[in-house]
């Protein structure tokens, strides 16, 4: 009976897919346009479809002679943990602040790169777990072909005819079963196939019995004296049970043959013997038990019982938004067609609103429980055993971008991975606040690793970003102005916060007048023409980042202090501070200056724009700071004039940016040209190469356009392009808690829905129009487009 239904559900895939894919007639909204569908299969990796549970993801390429499915397991890394302080640090800090308070940058930065540095000064990298893969043996020639991945169902999905029969293949990685599931169907053929699992290199394969075979290894870290100690480090192991009830399976030179059969079920589970609490891994620990257990339990279940809790589960979370621009008008040409036409100039609304909940996707696939770690520079997904910039947690942009759009886009359990590791990271941050700085609390500096590192890393160039950790304390915070769980700030939050501002606090020093700077200091990654024109330089003092990152840190944490009733001492030592920190200044370009001083930029369209932290993500560049406002549209404008926003993550930046400066136009232009010169053919934000902060920071960027909260207000289309002259969503969040839902046409607002899930009051702006409301818990406030109550 089970096969009956099996065989059943998948004629009825088979047939959808058969009237989908002739022809080209249009298709309803609802059946299309939240989908990525190709008429081939992929070629390079960046073709592939992935799919995420936040501990696992993979790659679906949907071959029909060798299908590759690359797979990761979050916490598979080279290294180990280690304390890479440099001990020299403490000893020459006072000397190097003098040289650079004394305008001496040169001399500063040799005792720096001597004193400073981390040693070890590199990290290892983020690595694949392996592959699995589908030797077919089909019958005839391959037509008819179509892949697709549905982000309604989290699913990829592969159809194509082979001789007289049709193929039908199903992958999706699950949460609650925490595995990954893929289902084979044959219609008018049998599947014969051989399905194994490979790595390059540390690993082994096993039969375990005719139907499992399990690949183990463990890292064998190769010597390299700038990434810490070599030797054998991680354990890592994956098991492949494979089902199939009308045909047959057998075990056979360290793969599975899978013959005559109309369906089989291939349950794949992966994992290490990574230890979060610990930030280690754990050597009495054997990866290869919780996988056994995974598959235990879920061969217990049938595919359809797997696939429906999935699905429940998914949509549990992705259909808390739903996104409009109009109907799907070009949903029956593939994805990348459709990304090609709108390179080529063609207008695609409804292709704007895939890419927002593309982003969405994304987000849920590689940061959320089972997941233990936060969404890395690839997310979760990486083919590499050397992935670039080591797929590390960046934290001068890179690992704050990626959750901009996690709490106004209604995933704010997304974020749960991401302060629990920091939580665990402080213990680090502990010893470089005290061994490098002498101070109290805890730091971190540009980037770390799933052990923890906090020295400074890379290069002095590179690193010197001890405000990295205080940057990413303001996304715990904006969990909180989110979800207004005063719990979670208490427990959670303000415990990470409040020891951050005390490394805050006493890392600044006096300048010669008195106010209070940090020392040393950097603009992420960009460089300044010292004034004797010498060349160069990096390394300064209290570069307007610093200063714009730790007055809205500040004053964040002033306000968590008072919600969880601290002591007013700290909150008057905080005050203080802020009335001691150097103001951000226009230079002589009518642009905000990036640094102390108004140096000349060595490359003016550098892709950080840091010194506009204060417009975006920051709340204190506003119309209420008009000379600010109108000197960082100019800031911009100067960026773009010399190249800057060449990387997707930088033009995912400036759409925030825009978005902000309530310039609906131009936010639109830079979406424009993110899908036009930095998105792959599988809609893949590249910097190049891949990168996924971008992917991010667009579905921000259209939150933002559509919806923005901060300041005590909550704006709504604040920034709508003419392009979009009508649309609705629903299930955007603002901060305090409330649930927006709304409706234009004609490029004006026409309903209003504001769902208060907490309570409190709340101001309403459209336009110049405003509205005061009072709430309560669970009410559901209506509004018309001049924000009347109906």
């Amino acid at each position: 009976m089970l096969t009956k239904k099996i065989n059943c559900f998948f004629l009825l895939v088979v047939f959808t897919f058969l009237c989908c894919s002739k022809g080209t007639q249009k298709t309803s909204q609802k059946e299309q346009s939240l989908k990525l569908w190709y008429r081939q299969p992929a070629q390079e990796w960046t073709d592939a479809l992935p799919i995420g549970n936040g501990r696992l993801g993979a790659m679906v390429f949907g071959r029909t002679d060798k299908e590759r499915i690359q797979f990761n397991e979050e916490s598979l890394w080279g290294g180990t943990r280690i304390n890479n302080n440099n001990p020299s640090a403490l000893m020459y800090l006072g000397q190097v602040r003098q040289l650079l308070l004394a305008g001496d940058n040169r001399e500063a930065l040799k005792l720096a790169q001597m004193a400073l540095l981390g040693k070890p000064p590199r990290i290892r990298s983020y690595q694949t777990l392996g592959d699995l893969t589908i030797n077919f043996q089909h019958e005839g020639p391959v037509s008819e072909y179509r892949r697709e991945l549905d982000l309604e169902t989290g699913m990829v999905t592969v159809v194509y005819k082979s001789g007289k029969g049709r193929i039908t293949q199903t992958a999706f990685a699950s949460a609650p079963d925490d595995i990954i599931v893929v289902q084979l169907t044959a219609s008018g053929a049998k599947l014969n196939a051989d399905i194994g699992l490979t790595r390059k290199r540390d690993a082994e394969v096993h039969t375990l019995s005719d139907d499992t075979i399990e690949m183990t290894g463990q890292m064998n870290d190769r010597p390299d004296p700038e990434r810490g100690p070599a030797g054998k480090h991680m354990k890592f192991a994956a098991r492949l049970k494979v089902e199939t009830e009308n045909g047959s399976v057998q075990a056979g030179d360290g793969v599975l043959q899978l013959r005559k059969a109309s369906s089989a079920t291939l349950l794949l589970s992966a994992a290490t013997n990574y230890d979060l609490s610990n930030l280690n891994h754990d050597q009495k620990v054997d990866p290869a038990k919780p996988c056994e257990t995974r598959l235990v339990v879920a061969a217990l279940k049938s595919h359809d019982d797997l696939k429906d809790r999935h699905i429940q589960d998914h949509k549990n979370l992705f259909n808390r938004v739903n996104f409009q621009l109009g109907d799907s008008t070009y949903a029956h040409i593939p994805t990348d067609e459709r990304l090609e036409r709108l390179q080529n100039g063609a207008a695609d609304p409804e292709l704007f609103t895939v890419y927002f909940q593309y982003g969405r996707y994304l987000l849920m696939g590689s940061s959320r429980p089972p997941g233990r770690l936060p969404a890395n520079l690839q997310g979760i997904w990486n083919e590499h055993l050397e992935a670039p910039w080591n797929s590390d947690f960046h934290t001068n942009i890179n690992l704050q971008m990626n959750y901009w759009p996690a709490q106004v886009c209604n995933l704010a359990e997304t974020v749960v991975p991401l302060v629990n590791f920091f939580d665990h990271v402080r213990v680090q941050g502990r010893q470089t606040a005290q061994k490098m700085y002498g101070a109290r609390g805890w730091t971190m500096h540009h980037l770390t690793d799933p052990f923890g590192i906090t020295g400074l890393m890379d290069g002095i160039q590179w690193g010197t970003f001890p405000l990295g950790a205080s940057w990413m304390c303001l996304s715990f915070w904006r969990q909180y102005e989110f979800t207004m769980d005063r719990d979670y700030l208490i427990n959670s939050a303000w415990p990470i916060m409040k020891e951050n501002a005390e490394f805050v606090l006493d890392f600044l020093v006096p300048d010669s007048s008195g106010q209070l700077v940090t020392a040393p200091s950097y603009s992420p990654e960009n460089s300044f023409i010292l004034p004797d024109s010498s060349g160069e330089m990096q390394l300064t003092y209290a570069a307007t980042m610093d200063r714009q990152i730790i007055t809205e840190f500040f004053n964040a944490c002033i306000r968590a202090s008072r919600i969880v009733g601290e002591d007013g001492a700290f909150v008057t030592e905080l005050e203080g501070t802020l009335k001691r920190l150097p103001p951000v200044t226009i230079g002589r370009d009518s642009t905000i200056m990036e640094w102390i001083h108004d140096y000349e930029e060595a490359e003016p369209g550098h892709r950080h724009i840091s010194h506009l932290f204060g417009l975006h993500p920051g709340t204190q560049i506003t119309p209420g700071t008009p000379e600010l406002f109108e000197a960082a549209q100019k800031t911009i404008e100067k960026r773009l004039s010399h190249g800057g926003g060449h990387t997707g993550w930088s033009r995912a930046w400036i759409i925030n940016f825009y978005a902000r400066l309530r310039d609906g136009e131009k936010a639109y232009e830079h979406l424009r040209a993110l899908l036009n010169k930095s998105t792959l053919k599988n809609l893949f934000d590249t910097h190049p190469p891949f990168q996924i902060d971008g992917n991010f920071g667009g579905t921000a960027g259209i939150a933002e356009m559509l919806l923005q909260s901060q300041n005590g207000e909550i704006h709504v289309l604040p920034a709508l392009p003419s392009a979009w002259p009508k649309g609705r969503i629903s299930g955007l969040v603002a901060r305090g808690n409330f649930v927006i839902d709304m409706e234009w046409k004609d490029g004006k607002l026409n309903k209003l829905n504001i769902t208060s899930r907490s309570g409190g009051d709340c101001k309403v702006r459209y336009g110049q129009s405003t509205a005061e409301l009072q709430t309560t818990a669970g009410e559901t406030i209506k509004m018309d487009g001049t924000l009347a109550r109906l």
